[in-house]
């Protein structure tokens, strides 16, 4: 993904009202979807735009729909809900393409663009090559010598109904998000008054959340769901799951659920504070379905992968993304899989990483193994593990984490550990940043390694800079 210009390894993403995340990239981009899905299929394209509580989310999503309709694509607008929501009904509503306006688990400043293709899934490497090309020929001509669109070709924006009301009960039609909850409920356990508390991150899920554990039966209490379009994930959901363990604790819940701001990715708390990562999800969800292998990450935890292996289950890993993760699923014919920070995708349930079928499909297996949750925490082996992320000058990430003297570093470090250890070094796909991850069974040796590593990504950072 190192050449890629805007995609990375989910949609585009950049802090809003910088490029590429401005209107006018929007716009472009919008366009190109349109015309990528007419020279496809030769028909009139129909597209949906859902959103995360991003005060730049409108911004992005009526540019987007500009640029769709001035090529005479009809857009169905659904407001806000969670990504796997817009992911989702780009299918069952026989939809050509889904675009979802969200920088998942960023800070609210960012914002993101991510596509779905009609069955719900993300785009392929191929085609967004293509959309990059179409947007950068916009670009350099802004549309001047293009086919334009005029009268009636002109593409129209409607409103999706998201709830339906009681209509749907009597006869009636189902509001976009009554289908996409019935989809969840079609894979939920009944969860008989269960004590628990749901940290909604002020993001896409809290709309859709509380009515969705409500109707499980439990006994429930629902955190930060008060999105001012500024406070998304600030201090709150699956990136800072250590409030939502005090609070579990304090509380005294059986269990705690937290998102993050697109809800496309879960973590639990045990009633313990224990944070129940997506490596400990993917170990209890594999037993309980008898998954032959599972695809995980090169973060995911030595200590889970021994526990599988075990239990005769194999762990495969991919790059980390759930892109690649599907990717893998594929090539190996399995359907389960995930990364560390609770992004699981069950291939047999959606197409892409839910949060709330994560939730939903983990608290299912715990049911059926009729132990709870906290012993699963004390089976599953957890490996000392330190993971830093080294900020660098946007734009660089792949080249410093490809200088000699990290490699050297790199070299040292993995020499020591020996088999009983690893390291993986990585630029991230989504932000200016080089991830640092240090695994083994002496976590002061550990946290050493890792930071001689780091020395050495800011030592070529600086040279960098000053060239």
């Amino acid at each position: 993904m190192s050449d890629r210009r805007y995609f990375g390894t989910d949609g585009v993403r950049g802090v809003a009202g910088i490029h590429p995340m401005t209107a006018t990239f929007a716009l472009r981009l919008g366009m190109a979807v349109a015309e990528t899905v007419r020279a496809r299929t030769g028909d009139r394209p129909r597209l949906l735009i859902g959103m995360d509580t991003r005060r730049s989310g409108l911004m992005l999503a009526h540019a987007a729909a500009a640029g769709m309709t001035a090529r005479g694509a009809d857009v169905t607008w659904l407001g806000v809900l969670p990504t796997p929501g817009v992911s989702f009904l780009t299918r069952a509503l026989g939809a050509d393409a889904g675009l979802m306006v969200s920088a998942s688990h960023n800070p609210f400043d960012d914002n993101g663009l991510k596509l779905f293709n009609r069955d719900g899934e993300k785009l392929s490497d191929e085609v967004e090559a293509q959309l990059e090309e179409l947007v950068d020929g916009l670009a350099a001509d802004d549309g001047a010598g293009r086919t334009q669109v005029v009268g009636d070709g002109v593409g129209s924006v409607s409103v999706a109904k998201p709830w339906d009301g009681g209509g749907a009960s009597h006869g009636g039609k189902a509001g976009a998000l009554d289908l996409y909850v019935k989809h969840l409920l079609d894979n939920a356990p009944y969860l008989d008054g269960m004590r628990l508390v749901v940290d909604c991150a002020h993001g896409a899920s809290h709309l859709i959340a509380p009515q969705l554990f409500a109707k499980l039966g439990a006994r429930l209490e629902v955190i930060n769901a008060e999105p001012d379009g500024l406070n998304i994930n600030v201090g709150c959901g699956s990136t800072h799951p250590d409030a939502l363990a005090r609070h579990v604790v304090a509380g005294g819940f059986e269990v705690g659920v937290t998102f993050d701001g697109d809800a496309d990715r879960a973590l639990l708390v045990d009633s313990k504070g224990r944070v129940v990562t997506g490596d400990h999800m993917l170990a209890i969800t594999a037993l309980s379905r008898g998954e032959p292998g599972l695809v995980a990450t090169q973060m995911s935890n030595l200590g889970a992968e021994t526990f599988l292996r075990e239990r005769g289950v194999v762990m495969h890993r991919a790059k980390v993304g759930d892109r690649y993760v599907f990717e893998e699923l594929m090539k190996h014919g399995l359907k389960l899989g995930g990364e560390q920070s609770g992004h699981l995708l069950f291939l047999d349930k959606a197409p892409t990483g839910d949060g709330m079928l994560t939730a939903l499909m983990t608290l299912a297996a715990v049911r059926k193994s009729g132990k709870p949750l906290e012993a699963w925490m004390d089976e599953i082996p957890v490996y000392p593990q330190v993971l830093k992320n080294v900020a660098v000058t946007p734009g660089t990430r792949d080249r410093v984490a490809a200088a000699p003297v990290v490699a050297a570093a790199v070299t040292a470090a993995e020499m020591e550990l020996g088999a009983g250890g690893r390291i993986l070094l990585r630029p991230s796909g989504t932000e200016p940043l080089v991830r640092v991850m240090v695994e083994g069974s002496d976590r002061d040796q550990v946290e050493r390694l890792a930071d001689q590593v780091v020395a050495a990504v800011r030592s070529a950072t600086s040279v960098d800079a000053d060239a």
